[in-house]
């Protein structure tokens, strides 16, 4: 399979609203995502297919922006990527 390739904008993430949005639209995530990052963790580390991978460019404005609520997500990311062999996370300032 083709590696999916999913990239957000951290200028335009200044909440988790605005990157659930963004996932669901780059790596068109079910209709029963609850939007929370529980439900976040159960769609991306069972329901989207690999291989994918995030890219989130511009992280420091998104983490002024979000606050501890970057961290959260990010940490999910991290642990999404040390439990699928088949996802990569990439991040940049």
């Amino acid at each position: 399979m083709p590696l999916k390739k999913c990239i957000l904008n951290g200028n335009a993430i200044h909440s988790l609203d605005d990157l659930y949005d963004q996932l669901s639209l780059q790596l068109t995530l079910p209709p029963h995502f609850g939007r929370n990052l529980d439900a976040l963790w159960d769609v991306l580390s069972t329901d989207v297919e690999g291989p994918f991978e995030i890219t989130w460019t511009h992280t420091a404005e998104s983490k002024k922006m979000m606050g501890r609520d970057y961290d959260l997500a990010i940490k999910l990311l991290k642990d999404l990527e040390k439990e699928r062999d088949d996802f990569r996370l990439k991040t940049s300032n």
